[in-house]
């Protein structure tokens, strides 16, 4: 079974990578996907007991209604983020160092929530041998909204009130207008 391949794979210390792909990546398809990058030559680094998870699912550019793709800085900041975790120096060919700046501040990797995260092989234990990258990496913190809930809800309310009464207006000017073309027929 699909459960089985996988646990083989992490136990054998052969998966380094996941990352989660969001849909309309494919012409042909448009669900979501997870690319997996591994490595039997991992077994002698450092990195041999953890797998990176990372949620690209948010990053893309958008071509059209149906479709999307990663830019070439996108591609080299994800390709960053697995330099970083392998303790290999990032590359700027791209113009990518502002995002891995923002994320990496001090250029060494870091568990990101929300877009990355290295799990020990017990974690992924834990999790069943699951390798989907969102059950590791979480979701990001949201900034606090800074506004009164109840002060908003009035002015939102008022603003409907006022669209109503100009809605029941241009509705009787139709009526109206409507009422004199049927008398000109």
């Amino acid at each position: 079974s699909e459960l089985e391949i996988c646990k083989q794979l992490i136990q054998a210390k052969a998966v380094d990578v996941m990352v989660a792909i969001g849909s309309n990546f494919f012409y042909t398809v448009t669900l979501p996907c997870t690319l997996w990058f591994l490595d039997n030559g991992k077994r002698s680094t450092e990195c041999e007991d953890t797998v990176l998870f990372i949620d690209a699912r948010h990053i893309y550019r958008q071509l059209d209604r149906a479709h999307r793709d990663f830019t070439p800085e996108q591609i080299e900041f994800l390709a960053n983020i697995v330099r970083l975790y392998r303790g290999e120096e990032p590359e700027n060919l791209h113009d990518s160092a502002e995002m891995l700046e923002e994320k990496f501040p001090d250029g060494q990797y870091q568990d990101v929530p929300g877009l990355c995260k290295v799990a020990i092989l017990a974690e992924i234990e834990v999790q069943g041998w699951s390798l989907n990258p969102g059950r590791y990496v979480g979701v990001a913190a949201r900034e606090e909204d800074d506004f009164d809930f109840f002060e908003r809800l009035e002015e939102l309310n008022e603003e409907l009130e006022v669209l109503n009464s100009e809605a029941r207006e241009l509705e009787e000017r139709i009526a109206e207008n409507v009422v004199v073309l049927m008398k000109a027929k």
